[in-house]
């Protein structure tokens, strides 16, 4: 047995140490191959993540974006809608606040006519009392110089709350002014003028307070009218007299 080893062929030997050398060498090859794909493989992986990370921020962006317009849209749609709404009831409260203001008005105006209508009936006798009296004495003149200053002090009143009388002697009938009692036949005015004032009128700023009671000229009488038939028949014989001379010529 001992002589057989060291015996051994020496070719074989380095077969052997030839094939562990290439062995050697083709692992080596191997884990450079394997270690290169790997460096690839991480290569490539990191190129596509950093490809893939921009995109992905830039649509996160984009849908930010669109998001932000379309909430800025719905804003701007709910800022129209209360705008008009504010403009509506704005417009709605002031036309009620001009609505009231004059329905007050005219409320108060109503209340002071009422009440002027109550006092006119005593200013209607004062003015009677005033034609009738002769004060004789000088007791009733005493009376009478207070009955003037009672009068005086109601019409002052009455001109500062803007209560003025009616001037309608020889005007024209207006129903808006005048209410006519009579009528009857005068030589002096043409129809439908006021001959004679049975109650004073009055007006309170510029509008009716009291209708004056007048009395209306219904034109010429029926003298006159009876004289301008006689007239118009005297000339129609006084033509055909005329032509009756002339044909007898």
């Amino acid at each position: 047995m001992s002589a057989d080893a060291p015996s051994q062929n020496p070719e074989n030997l380095e077969n052997d140490s030839d094939a562990i050398e290439e062995n050697t060498q083709n692992s080596h090859e191997k884990k450079q191959e394997n270690a290169s794909h790997s460096s690839g493989n991480k290569e490539v992986s990191s190129a596509s993540t950093e490809s893939v990370t921009p995109t992905s921020d830039s649509e996160i962006s984009s849908n930010k974006i669109a998001d932000n317009e379309a909430r800025l849209q719905q804003l701007e749609t709910e800022h129209e809608t209360l705008r008009s709404q504010y403009m509506r009831i704005a417009a709605d409260f002031d036309n009620f606040r001009k609505r009231q203001s004059r329905d007050q008005d005219d409320l108060k105006i109503q209340l002071i006519c009422n009440t002027l209508s109550e006092i006119l009936p005593i200013v209607d006798n004062f003015e009677r009392a005033r034609q009738q009296l002769n004060p004789e004495g000088e007791e009733a003149q005493a009376l009478h110089r207070s009955y003037q200053g009672l009068y005086k002090q109601l019409v002052d009143v009455l001109k500062q709350l803007g209560v003025s009388p009616m001037r309608v002697l020889g005007q024209k009938f207006d129903p808006n002014l005048h209410e006519a009692v009579m009528r009857e036949p005068s030589e002096e005015k043409e129809e439908d003028v006021v001959i004679e004032e049975l109650q004073r009128g009055y007006h309170l700023n510029g509008r009716v307070l009291r209708h004056a009671l007048v009395k209306v000229s219904m034109g010429p009488g029926p003298k006159k009218e009876k004289d301008s038939q006689v007239d118009q028949l005297s000339n129609v014989s006084n033509n055909n007299d005329e032509s009756n001379s002339e044909m007898e010529t």
